[in-house]
């Protein structure tokens, strides 16, 4: 049975589409033409940094959160970026007496921003906070505390089949991928994808896959 549900949060929980947006304007680079070498990036299996490097010869992403925060334009989020799906995902899962968290990669001020949100979750975990990042197995080690210890009771959501699905599997997780970010779009890796116990374009179909999956299960 699944136990514990846990999401990825750009491009699962929070829709990026306003801040990469603010980034294409810190660049200074058109928004059209930032998103089109975001996506040829993404289908060339580049690092996700790689677009902003191209604009900004040795760009650092730590270095230019420091400047937009000085300048008055830190990265943040908030209510108006969470997809319309993810709370009442959240809520329905939480109904169904599951322990629900979340566990992306995120920088410094992200699991402040994410805690604001006041989501019905349990245990909110960014790779700034466990001083590691995904695909990392010891990422998924972290999830693996926070969720029971019992990785096969696990479910973890993602976009990314690279970042999320193929390390949550290995770990011993089970795994659903979401299509509708970038790389939920674009990266597509069938020998991952054939592994997941879910594949969905909207999370409002999630609880009722995972109902009927614990039913059958019990």
């Amino acid at each position: 049975m699944i136990k514990a549900v846990f999401f990825d949060v750009g491009g699962v929980i929070l829709d990026e589409s306003r801040e990469f947006g603010t980034w294409a304007d810190w660049l200074g680079v058109p928004r059209h033409t930032f998103s089109a070498v975001f996506g040829a990036a993404i289908a060339r299996g580049l690092d996700w940094q790689e677009p902003f490097r191209i604009f900004r010869p040795g760009f650092d992403l730590a270095i230019e959160l420091d400047r937009r925060a000085a300048a008055g334009k830190p990265e943040s989020f908030g209510e108006q970026d969470l997809y319309p799906d993810a709370r009442s995902c959240l809520t329905a899962l939480k109904g169904q007496g599951l322990l629900v968290g979340l566990a992306g990669n995120q920088p410094a001020h992200a699991e402040a921003a994410l805690r604001a949100l006041d989501l019905p979750v349990d245990v909110i975990g960014t790779s700034h906070g466990w001083g590691v990042a995904k695909p990392s197995p010891a990422f998924f080690e972290h999830v693996i505390r926070e969720g029971g210890g019992d990785a096969s009771s696990i479910l973890y959501v993602g976009d990314r089949p690279d970042n999320d699905a193929r390390p949550a599997t290995d770990a011993g997780m089970k795994t659903c991928l979401i299509r509708r970010s970038p790389w939920g779009h674009i990266l597509d890796m069938p020998a991952v994808s054939e592994q997941c116990l879910f594949r969905i374009d909207s999370l409002d179909e999630l609880p009722s896959l995972v109902a009927k999956h614990n039913a059958g299960s019990g």
